[in-house]
């Protein structure tokens, strides 16, 4: 497969360079390097703001018109219409001048291509463009107690009533709930439903008091990026099931897709710049010189070569030019990518630690302030990326989908 950058491709970088160098300054620029791994906490006002400047300036949604074929330009819904190559470049040059980390990826890169999938032209028109600026921000409604990984035993129940739904049930581990105006969420509405059937995709508003509740969970980083949320008889339109009630299932798998596409690469730049600080230390501190450390920090370079080989390879499966987060590569190709940048990153981080030695283990406190402990970035890296190969779809499953899907293997008898 060819890839590569033509002088199409090196405009649209040049203008995308001039563009942040222009914008990323002030307060925005105070906010570079900021809501990494572990640190999704910071500068929530400086970060919501710069959504909007993204906004306002057509940075938001590039590859929602690319699948019509046509170049750059202005979308429909205020956004820049950008080819494949053009959205990598885009996110190449972000993650150079390390620009404040999104809040805005959950709306713009899940939901948005969900519904120029399997959305309404109505529902289009009314989500569409308050993501396009920078000012709508959502979450995902998926995982439960007891139905994670294993999605399919979700029990969150929504009844009809009139010209709305009722959601009633708990999800967990709902990423930057506390800061969203939207949630898409999966429930059951129809009665005594099992498995994948009988299940809706249904955007709900976040701004009901009493009737949603939102319990952050603190992580092993100190910081509480994921959330616990109740809904109790929370509205939801019945205009906004999207899919059509009953066909959440393909709704959910078909976004899983676009989470794994096109955002994949846009993931693989942030770990190139965290590979590059561990590489930093390593040299800084002189443990580069060990053979074994150098041997695994080569073998990380190496790894991440081929993940982003193999996500092109998925992406130029689909047709080329594909639309924003489009996935490609048949069946199973999202699991291979899941499982590959899962272990790759918690290696990552364990490889920091081992970089760091034992001073890796401790920082810096003052007790006699009483400070709490804190933690740098790295340890946060380490920290956080224990999660890696559980969350999104845990190794086992992965694993589970490709011996099942694409091998053909038969399914593990299950206790009746």
């Amino acid at each position: 497969m060819e890839f590569g950058f033509g002088v199409e491709d090196e405009e649209f970088r040049a203008e995308a360079r001039a563009w942040l160098g222009e914008h990323l300054t002030g307060v925005f620029a105070g906010a570079a390097g900021w809501g990494g791994p572990g640190s999704e906490h910071e500068g929530s006002a400086e970060r919501r703001a710069w959504e909007r400047e993204l906004g306002r300036g057509g940075w938001i949604g590039l590859g929602w018109d690319s699948g019509s074929g046509v170049g750059v330009g202005v979308g429909a819904y205020g956004n820049r219409r950008a080819t494949l190559t053009q959205q990598v470049v885009w996110a190449e040059e972000y993650a150079r001048v390390r620009a404040p980390g999104r809040y805005g990826h959950i709306g713009e890169n899940l939901l948005a291509p969900t519904l120029l999938a399997h959305g309404t032209r109505e529902q289009q028109d009314e989500f569409l463009p308050p993501i396009a600026r920078g000012e709508a921000l959502w979450c995902q409604g998926y995982s439960e107690p007891g139905a994670g990984s294993d999605l399919a035993g979700l029990r969150t129940a929504a009844v009809r009533d009139g010209d709305v739904y009722r959601v009633t049930g708990q999800k967990i581990w709902t990423s930057l709930a506390h800061e969203a105006d939207w949630c898409f969420v999966l429930a059951r509405t129809e009665a005594g439903s099992r498995g994948h059937r009988g299940i809706s995709f249904l955007l709900v508003p976040m701004d009901q008091p009493g009737r949603i509740e939102v319990r952050p969970i603190r992580q092993l980083t100190g910081t509480s990026e994921f959330n616990e949320v109740f809904f109790d008889g929370a509205v939801a339109r019945a205009a906004h099931v999207v899919g059509g009630a009953g066909n959440g299932w393909r709704v959910a798998m078909g976004l899983l897709g676009f989470e794994r596409g096109v955002s994949t690469l846009v993931q693989q730049i942030g770990f190139a710049e965290e590979l590059g600080g561990v590489v930093r230390e390593a040299v800084s501190s002189g443990a580069v010189a060990d053979p074994v450390l150098r041997d695994r920090l080569v073998r990380q370079w190496a790894e991440l070569k081929v993940m982003r080989w193999n996500a092109l390879r998925t992406l130029g499966g689909s047709g080329g030019s594909g639309g924003s987060g489009g996935s490609g590569g048949g069946a199973g190709a999202s699991s291979v990518a899941k499982l590959l940048w899962g272990g790759w990153h918690q290696r990552l981080g364990e490889l920091a630690m081992g970089v760091r030695g034992a001073a890796g283990a401790v920082g810096p406190v003052d007790w006699s302030e009483g400070a709490p402990y804190e933690l740098d970035a790295l340890q946060r890296l380490f920290l956080f990326t224990r999660a890696d190969t559980i969350y999104g779809g845990s190794d086992e499953i992965q694993r589970n989908i490709i011996a099942e899907r694409v091998l053909g293997l038969p399914r593990e008898a299950k206790a009746r």
